[in-house]
């Protein structure tokens, strides 16, 4: 049968539309009332931004996804609509994340250098496309990018590959400002007006470059970094004094985070209170993200449950505690190495029992939910620290 060219044509743009419409969150998803209401009425904006990035080569395979740290195969079978409005420390951005299969080699490229690739093959084409779209919109204050790639390293002398994610945290003037800029000098002085992380830390895609700290938190779990509601005001002063004295008296032993101090965050409709920390294990920790994330627990959170419930004796206005951790090996530079993104969300209840030695470490976890850089996973801790898996 022969198709004519105009046939051919409405073919082409019904399934331009139809890959616009399938990696735009519909608005019915949305919990939050106002965001839903702006996904609604900029939905039409939203989708020129898939459309607009169709007919655009990525040196390696890119998809828009709701998660991260997919292999290529679950990736193609999994839900890509990824572009929504968000909040974010009393923001409104533009949230996109999505899956980039280019596997960086560690040995021959930097953290800066494989973050600055990712940027220049993908952030940088969706942010050409994404500013334009709502360039006459109110909305967002902020883009918020969250992609993942890979990178292989030697671990005993066998090659593994393994998800780094890449966070950059732009406000609408500096991508636009990105987006005209026509020459290299004047689009790294637009990035830099925002803040970029590498699994959770800190990093300059030219460290070169001098800026100001960030004074934007990002949190290490990138699928779910972006809360619902900002934190309130009022509880975190209510509580000051109480993590100042924290901050001091147990830093020797938590690691806190300096750039992203504790804070209250909205998970599931209520507030937790998150403690930023960094684990360092020793050099001959290596293994998978489980056995890392058991570790983490065995040697490091599980010894902070106590200390830190101390400071919240009588609290009984939050629900429970995210000790958001990044998992480190020795020797590691805190402000340019990666790790592992863990969180052990826990709530109150749970912890006072285990504060009385009334629940073991493992009971604690089958209560609470483990992320593993942005992603459920349930964590056995025999089996994660003899074999480094899951349990089955």
């Amino acid at each position: 049968m022969r198709i004519s060219s105009s046939n051919l044509l409405a073919a082409l743009l019904t399934a331009l539309t139809w890959h616009a419409r399938a990696q735009v969150l519909s608005p019915a998803e949305i919990t939050d009332p106002a965001i839903r209401s702006l996904q609604q009425g900029h939905l039409e904006e939203l989708r020129t931004i898939p459309a607009a990035l169709a007919g655009h080569h990525f040196p390696y395979s890119f998809y828009f996804s709701r998660r991260l740290d997919l292999s290529q195969r679950d990736q193609e079978r999994s839900d890509q609509r990824s572009i929504q409005f968000d909040r974010f420390q009393g923001q409104v951005v533009l949230k996109i994340t999505g899956n980039y299969f280019a596997a960086y080699s560690a040995e021959r490229m930097t953290n800066q250098e494989r973050a600055r690739q990712t940027f220049r093959d993908v952030m940088l084409p969706i942010l050409q496309a994404a500013a334009p779209a709502l360039a006459r919109a109110e909305v967002p204050d902020a883009f918020a990018l969250e992609i993942s790639h890979h990178v292989i390293r030697k671990v005993l002398g066998v090659d593994t590959e393994s998800a780094e994610n890449v966070v950059l945290v732009l406000p609408k003037a500096s991508a636009q400002r990105l987006v005209d800029a026509h020459d290299e000098a004047a689009r790294v002085a637009a990035v830099l007006e925002g803040a970029a992380y590498l699994n959770g830390s800190p990093l300059s895609f030219w460290p070169g470059e001098v800026k100001d700290s960030p004074t934007i938190q990002v949190s290490a779990a990138p699928a779910a970094s972006l809360p619902p509601s900002n934190e309130p005001k009022e509880r975190k002063a209510e509580y000051r004094d109480t993590f100042t004295r924290m901050l001091k008296e147990l830093d020797s032993q938590a690691h806190f985070v300096s750039y992203a101090p504790p804070s209250f965050i909205v998970f599931r409709g209520v507030q937790y209170l998150q403690l930023p920390i960094t684990t360092t294990l020793v050099a001959s920790d290596s293994g998978s993200q489980y056995k890392l994330a058991a570790l983490a627990f065995d040697r490091h959170v599980a010894h902070l449950i106590r200390p830190v419930l101390a400071y919240f004796k009588d609290s009984a206005d939050f629900t429970g505690i995210d000790f958001s951790t990044t998992v480190r090996g020795a020797g590691g530079n805190t402000d340019t190495e990666g790790g592992e993104a863990v969180e052990f969300i826990f709530p109150l209840s749970a912890l006072r029992a285990y504060e009385q030695f009334d629940l073991t470490g493992q009971q604690l976890l089958d209560t609470g939910i483990v992320l593993i850089n942005g992603e459920r996973a349930g964590l056995n801790l025999q089996t994660a620290e003899a074999y480094g898996r899951p349990p089955e």
